[in-house]
């Protein structure tokens, strides 16, 4: 006779067997979810698989076998600007494991993820494990380039990698493709007024830059005759070649020009129809936002070569370049990934900054209303300018900063591979808030944000997506960063 002696965790079948002097017998092993066979043993047996063969017996025995919970390996890898310990953990069927997230210096954490975890503080738990599986912590730091720039404010990238960054003094640097030094420095024959915050602005590439090597720019335009003393937004474009500008061209004038050296705006945003949108500032004369006959405190779009397109949205009474209404100042402006949707950000008042999502036709508010208050009032929400709430008259912004104003400046919505955890969120610098603001969405509506690098504290002007899938930034100070992970 051979019986079974079994422990929890499984099973062996039969329990008992009847065998002749000299035969053998074989019995089958099943495991309970999450276990698997510690020791198996007698009658002379061997365990091949599942079953456990006796050898030739000729005395009543005893096959004995014992359970246990499998173990699993769960790893755990970090990029280079921080670290997760342990590096690895191995950890019964059913059970969890924690680990440590640290960013290293000025560094932050991008995202972590793996082993069905959830982060809380600097702590990784995982969920229950019940296989083999990783933890991968990605993390970002900035990382200084290149610094002793005037001012810059506009970024954009050449096919061939090398930045061209605007300086608002009137300059255009070419930077060498690894980005550390200024290869050119071309200086553009505008009537640039470097008023306040007026000067060159923003730079973009023709859609067709590899076979018509045109580059666009905004900037400060001087007023002269009947307009002398006076300022707007213009829009220029030139054939760039071997690191110079020719054959420059004024498409289109931001109506009318007006005094002073605020609000000038400005960026452009080329559509996948190749035509163009461009933001103007409210310049500091917020009466002019609600007029449809200029183009002040308005976002338009025009062709490439500044004409008015026929299938902007009919707006009555209003100029036919116009596409939205009512913003104050807006420095930072992005398609949405996948789409011809304009996002943009603008300066409030004091507090009341925005990210809006930008609607053919849409009137965004100001001056008419704000989350923001005027400035100089108590801090608070009393003060909101119209009452704060736009709609049903006015689109509400999708985000907005209150009490006070970071002053956003710079928009790009992250599509690379280096920060997978980013990806789709966007991204912006702050000027008075010194840092660069992560919005994560969920459809149309804020889900997170964050602040970031505020260590540095830096007045960030520009973001921009390099070629590379890294995110680099400019300040007013001077200074190129990338966003290394």
């Amino acid at each position: 006779m051979i019986s079974v002696s079994s422990g929890t965790g499984g099973t062996v079948s039969p329990t008992s067997i009847s065998v002749g002097s000299g035969s053998t017998a074989s019995f089958t092993l099943a495991y309970s979810t999450g276990y698997e066979i510690a020791s198996i043993g007698g009658c002379g047996g061997q365990l091949s698989g599942t079953s456990y063969v006796t050898g030739p017996v000729t005395n009543n025995c005893t096959v004995t076998a014992a359970f246990r919970l499998k173990r699993y390996n769960v790893s755990a890898n970090a990029s280079a600007s921080g670290s997760i310990t342990p590096s690895t953990v191995s950890v019964e069927h059913g059970g969890t494991a924690e680990f440590s997230v640290i960013p290293g210096a000025d560094a932050v954490l991008a995202g972590v993820n793996g082993c069905g975890g959830a982060l809380t503080g600097s702590r990784y738990t995982t969920g229950p494990i019940t296989a083999d599986c990783s933890i991968n912590a990605t993390f970002a730091r900035p990382e200084l380039l290149m610094q002793g720039m005037t001012s810059p404010w506009g970024i954009t990238e050449l096919p061939d990698g090398r930045l061209l960054i605007t300086e608002r003094v009137g300059t255009l640097v070419v930077t060498n493709v690894s980005r550390t030094t200024v290869e050119a420095r071309i200086n553009l024959p505008l009537a640039i007024g470097v008023e306040g915050q007026g000067g060159l602005l923003d730079v973009a590439l023709d859609p067709d830059f590899n076979t018509d090597p045109k580059i666009y720019f905004t900037y400060a335009e001087t007023g002269s005759g009947a307009e002398a003393g006076l300022f707007g937004t213009a829009v220029a474009r030139a054939r760039f070649a071997a690191n110079a500008l020719n054959d420059f061209e004024v498409i289109y004038r931001q109506a009318p020009k007006v005094g002073g050296g605020a609000h000038f705006g400005s960026r452009v945003v080329f559509r996948s129809d190749k035509t163009m949108f461009v933001t103007f500032g409210d310049r500091g004369n917020a009466s002019f936002v609600q007029n449809l006959g200029s183009s002040i405190g308005k976002i338009v779009r025009i062709a490439r070569d500044g004409s008015i397109l026929a299938n902007n949205p009919v707006i009555a009474g209003g100029r036919p370049e116009i596409w939205s209404i009512g913003h104050r100042n807006s420095q930072g402006a992005a398609l949405r990934p996948g789409t011809d949707e304009l996002w943009l950000n603008e300066h409030g008042p004091q507090g009341g900054d925005e990210l809006n999502r930008i609607v053919a036709g849409g009137n965004y508010g100001w001056p008419n209303v704000s989350y923001g208050c005027n400035y100089g009032d108590p801090v608070g929400t009393a003060c909101r300018i119209g009452g704060g709430v736009h709609a049903p008259t006015y689109l509400e912004p999708v985000s907005y900063w209150v009490p006070t104003s970071v002053a956003p400046a710079g928009l790009v919505f992250y599509t690379g591979s280096r920060f997978v955890p980013w990806q789709g969120h966007a991204f912006m610098g702050a000027l008075a808030g010194t840092a660069l603001w992560r919005v994560e969405l969920n459809g149309n509506v804020e889900a997170a944000r964050e602040r970031l690098f505020g260590s540095l504290g830096e007045r960030i002007r520009d973001v921009h997506q390099g070629s590379d899938g890294y995110l680099y930034f400019v300040t007013d100070s001077g200074k190129l960063f990338r966003i290394r992970d």
